[in-house]
């Protein structure tokens, strides 16, 4: 498949999820230029995961039809890309794309938290501080959400409330494949503006909770093999499952040709 456009977007459809061609830099100013727009925005940091369970599963794929855009989280899908012409030198990877921007984004940009435990919210807000002390965190909610994307502790009611009144440019999603797909999905329409992303691990390793994959393994496409060796017991039926089905379909498109989806051509 050939690059298309997608709302003034360079793509290129991976199984059929059109992923956006596009570097850190680049993210970072659509990002700031969406914000002018009279609409929310939301962005998915799509691994190989997700780029699977859209293919393969109906009503995951419809969750994540809520997402304006998908940027490429893993190099297997840049090399996916690359090998049709996206002529792309790095992934943008979900934990790196958010430190980046909290560094850049200056006032008045503001930003808001939700996912993660309290203790994770407290760390995370130091580490922000600590790459910008200009970065203004107007807010954040660290409780728990269900898998379908509903709040277990409060009213969704009352954090939709308070994200509106507090207005923020950048809302940071947090949760979790697909806790975070299901609360984008539920709530992306009564938000009044800003734009979401999804960045699910990046919590985690920003607040140095967790640990991130050495920079060599990251560039060679083996970050999965580390998280893999660090959380064998929760990853490996996950990684198993949707790994051996991303290279089954790809396999089977490229024997058999594959179906045209949104913003592929």
């Amino acid at each position: 498949m050939t690059t298309s456009v997608h709302d003034g977007l360079r793509v290129q459809a991976v199984l059929g999820t059109p992923l956006l061609v596009i570097d850190y830099r680049e993210l970072i100013e659509e990002c700031s230029r969406r914000l002018a727009l009279p609409v929310v925005t939301a962005i998915e940091f799509a691994n190989t995961q997700v780029i699977t369970k859209r293919r393969a599963e109906p009503e995951f794929r419809n969750l994540t039809d809520a997402y304006d855009f998908f940027a490429a989280d893993g190099m297997p899908l840049i090399w996916c890309m690359n090998a049709r012409g996206a002529a792309m030198s790095d992934r943008v990877y979900g934990p790196t794309f958010m430190r980046e921007c909290l560094r850049a984004t200056p006032m008045p940009a503001s930003h808001y938290l939700l996912g993660g435990s309290p203790e994770l919210g407290a760390r995370l807000r130091q580490v922000i501080h600590g790459w910008n002390p200009a970065t203004q965190v107007v807010g954040s909610f660290h409780g728990r959400v269900g898998v379908d994307g509903r709040l277990v502790d409060v009213g969704d009611e009352e954090l939709l409330a308070e994200i509106n009144r507090l207005s923020p440019d950048f809302i940071w999603v947090g949760l979790g494949t697909p806790k975070q797909q299901a609360w984008i999905h539920r709530n992306k329409s009564k938000i009044r503006r800003g734009v979401l992303l999804g960045v699910g691990f990046g919590f985690d390793v920003n607040a140095g909770m967790k640990k991130d994959a050495p920079e060599w393994m990251q560039r060679t496409g083996l970050t999965w093999l580390y998280r893999l060796a660090s959380e064998p017991r929760r990853l490996a039926g996950r990684y198993l499952k949707y790994n051996s089905m991303f290279l089954f379909y790809l396999l089977h498109e490229q024997l058999f040709g594959g179906r045209t989806e949104k913003g592929s051509s």
